[in-house]
C-alpha cells in the first residue's frame, strides 16, 4: 500500500481505529485498526465500495459516533477523553458538516439556516449576519438570503449547506457523499465550490464519495474496503 505520511501540521491524527456494530448475535467490524493522519488544508476523499466504512470513519471524526477501540485527536482533543457535553461543543465549533440530504430548516430563509449555528454559538446579532452574508457569497448565492429551500435547487441547497458548514470558520468541513443527489453538472460546480473554498481560504475538507468527478479533484484519496485502509495516495488534480 503507498501510505502517505501526513506532515506536521496534523489536523486529525487516528490510531488503531476500530468500530463493531451488534446485529443480534452477530458482531459487523465496519472499521479495523486504521491508522491515519490529515493535517490542516487538505482536500482529501475518503473512497471505497457501499460497505467499506467510509460514513462509520466521518461519523467517528465528527464524534457523532464513539469508536469500539483505538483513538481520534482532532487539533488537540483526544476525543475518548470528552465527555458528552464537551464532544457537543467540539461539534458545535470546530466541525462542520455537509450531508448528502442537506439538513437545512425548512421554515428558514438561506441567511437563517447559514446563521443558526452562529446563533447556537452566541454570535452576536451584526457579526452573525455579516458571516452568514459572506458565506453565502463565497458559495455563489449572494442575492439569494431570503429564499427558503424549497425556493432553491438542489444544488443551490448544498451551497447553503456549505455555507452553513463554514460561516462558523470551523477547523475541519466533514461531508458525506456531497454530490450524491445532484446531477453531474450542478455536482461538478459544487466541488469546483469547495476546492476554491480549500484553496482560497485554506478550510480543510474531508469527504466520502463513490463519484469518479470528486475524486479526480481530490488532493488525496484514502481508499477503503471492508473496513480497512488500502491505500493512501497523493493525486494530481485534474
Amino acid at each position: 500500500m503507498d501510505r502517505i505520511s501526513s506532515g506536521g501540521d496534523t489536523l486529525v491524527k487516528i490510531e488503531q481505529l476500530s468500530k463493531v456494530y451488534r446485529q443480534g448475535e452477530l458482531e459487523v467490524a465496519a472499521l479495523s485498526e486504521v491508522n491515519v493522519n490529515f493535517s490542516r488544508g487538505e482536500f482529501t476523499a475518503l473512497v471505497g465500495p457501499s460497505g467499506s466504512g467510509k460514513t462509520t470513519l466521518l461519523n467517528l471524526v465528527g464524534a457523532l459516533d464513539t469508536p469500539s477501540s483505538g483513538s481520534i485527536v482532532l487539533g488537540a482533543e483526544a476525543l475518548a477523553s470528552q465527555t458528552r457535553k464537551q464532544l457537543a461543543d467540539l461539534r458545535l465549533r470546530k466541525i462542520g458538516f455537509i450531508f448528502q440530504d442537506y439538513n437545512l430548516l425548512p421554515v428558514l430563509s438561506a441567511l437563517e439556516n447559514v446563521e443558526y449555528v452562529l446563533l447556537m454559538q452566541g454570535v452576536p446579532p451584526a457579526e452573525r449576519r455579516r458571516r452568514a452574508d459572506a458565506a453565502l457569497k463565497s458559495v455563489g448565492l449572494e442575492g439569494y438570503q431570503q429564499r427558503r429551500p424549497s425556493q432553491l435547487s438542489g444544488g443551490q441547497q448544498q451551497r447553503v449547506a456549505i455555507a452553513r458548514a463554514i460561516a462558523s470558520e470551523p477547523l475541519l468541513v466533514l461531508a458525506d457523499e456531497p454530490t450524491a443527489n445532484l446531477d453531474s453538472e450542478t455536482g461538478a460546480a459544487l466541488v469546483d465550490t469547495m476546492l476554491e473554498l480549500n484553496q482560497t481560504k485554506g478550510i480543510t475538507f474531508l469527504f466520502s464519495t463513490h463519484d469518479e468527478m470528486v475524486m479526480r479533484h481530490a488532493k488525496r484519496l484514502v481508499r477503503l474496503k471492508d473496513g480497512k485502509l488500502v491505500e493512501d495516495t497523493a493525486h494530481a488534480i485534474c
